[in-house]
């Protein structure tokens, strides 16, 4: 069983790579399918195994390997939306813990809405040191939501939306059931 939640693992740290690949340019930004397979990866594989995949994720992207919708690197650090891809890493444990294997609907939009919630709180501070502190750009609070979350925002909704109907039917066939289903914190 071990093996095969390491194998789930690598696989969604890959797909959330292939999502950054799958991408619309979009103001300082691109939209992308990081946070769908992100969210899948936490609902799925739970809090641990669902951070952990995207932990492998960012990490080999700040290594150098070109995971990123722009690259990868050290340097990636310096870009406004750096902050997004840290954020995956919380956003999946939360929503992992909070679905704790759970096929139900009313569980797994919520959890994942709280993810996204997550990724936002760390991802636009973020931009907004970059932005504004890091390369002078003096942009407003209002002006950096707007960089970086309100135009986001439908897209996000419909990822959820397809996480939320799609999870119930992944979650019997992948296998293994999230720790937190098994051992209720």
């Amino acid at each position: 069983m071990k093996t095969k939640i390491l194998i789930l693992t690598a696989l969604f740290a890959a797909l959330t790579a292939v999502g950054a690949f799958i991408k619309f340019p979009f103001l300082y930004s691109a939209i992308t399918l990081q946070f769908f397979f992100t969210a899948l990866a936490g609902v799925l594989l739970g809090a641990r195994y669902g951070a952990l995949s995207q932990l492998v994720y960012v990490a080999l992207g700040l290594l150098g390997l070109p995971l990123f919708t722009s690259g990868g690197g050290f340097g990636y650090f310096l870009y406004p939306t750096c902050g997004f891809l840290i954020g995956l890493i919380p956003a999946a444990w939360v929503i992992g813990k909070l679905t704790a294997g759970s096929r139900s609907l009313k569980r797994i939009i919520p959890a994942s809405l709280a993810g996204l919630a997550v990724l936002y709180a760390v991802g636009l501070p973020y931009m907004a040191v970059i932005l504004n502190i890091y390369m002078g750009k003096g942009m407003s609070a209002w002006a950096i939501l707007m960089a970086g979350m309100i135009p986001f925002l439908p897209g996000d909704m419909v990822k959820i939306l397809v996480v939320g109907l799609l999870s119930p039917k992944l979650l019997p066939h992948i296998g293994v059931r999230p720790v937190e289903a098994e051992n209720p914190s």
